[in-house]
């Protein structure tokens, strides 16, 4: 199921959501430049960390591995930065977002069972 084009773009949906939830808590969080800073670099840093470390020949990104990593490590990355978002909209007072966002998280977790077993693995 991991694979299913469904359950892809609703993958997709989440990381989009995870990079608005970091960046929004940057915004809620300060002023001024810092604010802008941390609203546009928090995300960047985010989407390139995602990116960036892969494990080849992971269906599910294209395959390509710019800095190839163990299954689990980038299991581990993934929850990181998917807690991270939870965490973020429940500390900028959004949390019922934050509740909502976890279980779509766990939800999309539970149905790619068959991805999460294959990270595991290697």
């Amino acid at each position: 199921m991991g694979q299913n084009p469904i359950n892809l773009a609703f993958r997709f949906l989440l990381e989009i959501g995870a990079l608005l939830a970091v960046g929004f808590w940057g915004w809620t969080q300060h002023t001024g430049l810092l604010r802008v800073l941390l609203a546009v670099g928090l995300p960047l840093l985010a989407a390139v960390l995602w990116g960036t470390f892969r494990v080849p020949g992971d269906a599910s990104a294209s395959g390509r591995a710019p800095v190839a990593v163990p299954g689990w490590l980038r299991l581990l990355l993934e929850l990181a930065l998917f807690a991270a978002a939870v965490w973020a909209l429940n500390a900028s007072g959004a949390s019922t977002a934050a509740l909502i966002f976890g279980l779509a998280v766990i939800i999309h977790y539970a149905l790619s069972y068959d991805r999460v077993l294959w990270l595991l693995r290697g």
